[in-house]
């Protein structure tokens, strides 16, 4: 007899989607060649849609949510994983087509998996998560473009966001001198705390472009708002320089000109996290590993159970949680 888990599971009737917190069989358990035993799972922007059934991101009910997970190997018909290896997984629309992290238990193909780097316990995994793994992608996008310390100032949006932390911190311990963009007076200390050497209001790039290039400041950027804000910060980039676009909590509009990309040579880069090939994956989380201060991970992050991640959606959702929610599967 297969034994039970504890897992978030939500239900949809007459279009609206409820959770609760269940016991289900293992035998409910989606086909996969890895079983891991889930100790810490997060929370990020898209589980907040998740959760409030919000973007038609699942389409198939009952289902267990969460987009990230860390834990321990349980079994594995696969050579390339065995039981006791300590396992991370973000994206590949797991938590969405198929069965995700909200749970002690996940199955799933042994080629989303990446071993943990030795520096980071499988908590801190999770602090990081799919935010803090997609804030190093965009660093090393930008560095890729020749971004290097002490070439100027380099703009973080949504600065006090999970990805935006994370941004933060990285950069700062890189040696870069941060700009952070919030619309939070409350979090000022804690950017600063976190390597912020300049705090900018967001409003200051709420409005559309006045004009197709303003004057020449930053030496890169990572934007999680979109909108208005990234085509301002277009027309802000000093010549040949990239922002990393990484989200929409602004909107997905860009009512941008192209007189940045034909005059001063900008890049525009988007950071995919979901797909991104195992390679990159494996080097990032390395990274992360290597250049992100743990104290200031563990500054950022809170703990929760499977009980609260409802009531925290729409606060995710809103720009109201700040850094980063781990969820305690152990509880």
């Amino acid at each position: 007899m297969s034994g039970t888990f504890t897992a978030l599971l939500l239900e949809e009737s007459a279009g609206k989607v409820s959770a609760r917190v269940a016991s289900l069989p293992e035998g409910d358990l989606p086909p996969g060649d890895v079983t891991v035993a889930v100790e810490y799972s997060t929370l990020n922007y898209k589980d907040g849609m998740i959760l409030q059934g919000i973007g038609k991101l699942v389409r198939k009910y009952p289902h267990v949510p969460g987009i990230d997970f860390a834990g321990t190997v349980e079994s594995s018909t696969s050579p390339e994983w065995k039981p006791g290896d300590k396992v991370v997984l973000t994206g590949w629309r797991v938590g969405e087509n198929t069965w995700g992290g909200y749970a002690q238990k996940a199955r799933v193909k042994a080629s989303q998996l990446v071993r943990l780097p030795p520096q980071l316990s499988t908590k801190r995994a999770m602090a990081i998560g799919t935010a803090g793994f997609t804030a190093m992608l965009a660093v090393m996008a930008l560095e890729d473009n020749g971004l290097q310390s002490g070439a100027g100032e380099v703009l973080v949006t949504g600065a006090a966001g999970g990805l935006g932390s994370v941004a933060v911190a990285v950069l700062a311990k890189l040696g870069h001198r941060v700009v952070a963009s919030t619309g939070r007076p409350a979090t000022h200390d804690y950017l600063k705390a976190l390597g912020a050497s300049v705090l900018i209001d967001r409003a200051e790039f709420a409005k559309p472009p006045a004009r197709p290039l303003d004057s020449e400041r930053w030496a890169g950027a990572i934007d999680s708002v979109g909108s208005t804000t990234l085509a301002t910060v277009l027309t802000q980039l000093k010549y040949r320089a990239a922002i990393a676009s990484c989200g929409l909590a602004g909107g997905s509009d860009l009512p941008a000109s192209v007189i940045p990309f034909l005059l001063r040579g900008v890049r525009l880069i988007g950071i995919d996290s979901v797909m991104c090939p195992l390679a990159q994956r494996q080097a990032a989380w390395a990274r992360l590993g290597r250049d992100l201060p743990l104290d200031k991970l563990d500054a950022m992050t809170e703990t929760v159970g499977l009980a609260d991640l409802p009531g925290l959606a729409p606060a995710i959702l809103k720009g109201g949680v700040r850094g980063r929610v781990v969820v305690d599967l152990r509880r």
